[in-house]
C-alpha cells in the first residue's frame, strides 16, 4: 500500500537533505522542492486541493528550521515530513469506536448503528467485519438487512450472519425499510443484545428516493451513529458522496474500503484527508479481521518507513 507515495516522500527527504545541510532553511531553499512534490503528488492521484494542503504543511514546518551539526540530515527531514503529514492526518482521528459503543450500551441499553453508502463500496462485507470485531470483544450484536431494494442484498448478509453465528433480521423485498429496522431494534431489546447493525439500501448514484428512505429510517429508529462507507479508490467521488450524505442525513463517522487495492496510495490519501469526517476504520482485505482502526501513525509508517 502507498508504494508510490512512499517513494515520493523518500525522494523529497533525500533531495532536501542534500540541498540544505547546515543552513537555515528559507523560502528560496524549498520553493523548487515544493513545486516538484505538488506535481508528483498529483501524478500519484492525490486530489489537487489535498496535494496543496500537504505541500503547504511541509513548507510551514520547513521554513526557519536549522539542521544542527552532527545530526543525520535525512532523519531530521523525515521528522519534519512526519510532523507535516501528522498535522493533516490527525484531523480525521475518531474516538475509539468500541469504547463509544460500550458507552452507548451502558447508557441506553442498545446501541443503534446505521450504515450508509452507494452500491459497490463493500458495505455488506464491512458490516460483517464490524459484527465480527464486536463479537471478538464480547459485544452481542443483531444484524438487520433494511435494504429491501437490491436483489441479493439480504442473502449476502444472511450468509455472513450464519458464518458468524449472529442473529439476522430481514424483510421481504419491497417492504418498508424503516419497519424492518424497527423490528430489528425491537428484537435486540427483547433478546438483550447490545448492538443493532442496520444495513441500508444504496444506489449507483445518490438520488432523492434514497435520501428520503434513509431519512425515514433515521426518524423511526433514531440511530446513535450514522456511518458512511466509501470506496477509497474513487478519490474525489468519495469526498463528494460524504458531502451529500452529510448534508441530507448527517454522517458521524466514515469507513474507507479497498485501501489495500490502491497501489499508489494517492486516491486513498485524498479521501483520508479530504473527507472531512472522523475516520473509524480502513478496510484492507476480504477477511473478517481485515479491518484496521484508523491511526495517523499507521498511515505515516506506510508513507515514511
Amino acid at each position: 500500500m502507498f508504494s508510490k507515495l512512499k517513494n515520493i516522500f523518500k525522494s523529497l527527504s533525500k533531495q532536501l537533505s542534500n540541498a540544505v545541510m547546515y543552513k537555515i532553511i528559507d523560502e528560496r531553499n524549498i520553493e523548487e522542492f515544493c513545486s516538484k512534490i505538488l506535481i508528483d503528488l498529483i501524478e500519484a492521484d492525490v486530489a489537487y486541493d489535498v496535494a496543496e494542503g500537504i505541500v503547504e504543511s511541509i513548507r510551514r514546518n520547513l521554513v526557519g528550521q536549522r539542521i544542527p551539526r552532527g545530526v543525520n540530515t535525512e532523519e531530521y527531514m523525515n521528522e519534519i515530513l512526519y510532523k507535516s503529514l501528522y498535522d493533516i492526518l490527525s484531523k480525521g482521528l475518531a474516538s475509539d469506536f468500541l469504547n463509544v459503543v460500550r458507552d452507548i450500551v451502558a447508557r441506553d441499553g442498545v446501541a443503534k448503528i446505521m450504515f450508509m453508502g452507494i452500491n459497490g463500496v463493500g458495505k455488506t462485507t464491512t458490516i460483517a467485519k464490524i459484527a465480527y470485531m464486536l463479537k471478538q470483544n464480547g459485544v452481542r450484536s443483531v444484524v438487520v438487512a433494511a435494504d429491501t431494494f437490491r436483489a441479493g442484498a439480504q442473502e449476502q448478509l444472511r450468509k455472513h450472519c450464519e458464518k458468524l453465528g449472529l442473529p439476522f433480521i430481514g424483510g421481504r423485498y419491497g417492504a418498508d425499510p424503516a419497519a424492518v429496522a424497527f423490528d430489528g431494534v425491537a428484537y435486540a431489546q427483547r433478546g438483550k443484545y447490545n448492538v443493532v447493525l442496520i444495513d441500508t439500501a444504496g444506489r449507483m448514484h445518490i438520488d432523492v428516493d434514497l435520501m428520503n428512505e434513509l431519512k425515514k429510517i433515521v426518524n423511526v429508529v433514531k440511530p446513535h451513529m450514522k456511518i458512511l462507507i466509501v470506496d477509497a479508490l474513487t478519490g474525489n467521488d468519495a469526498i463528494e458522496q460524504a458531502r451529500k450524505f452529510d448534508e441530507a442525513i448527517g454522517v458521524d463517522g466514515v469507513i474507507l474500503t479497498k485501501v489495500d487495492a490502491d497501489a499508489s496510495g494517492g486516491a486513498a490519501l485524498s479521501v483520508i484527508i479530504g473527507v472531512g469526517k472522523p475516520i473509524l476504520y480502513l478496510g484492507v482485505g476480504q477477511s473478517y479481521d481485515d479491518l484496521l482502526r484508523y491511526e495517523p501513525d499507521a498511515i505515516l509508517k506506510m508513507l515514511l518507513r
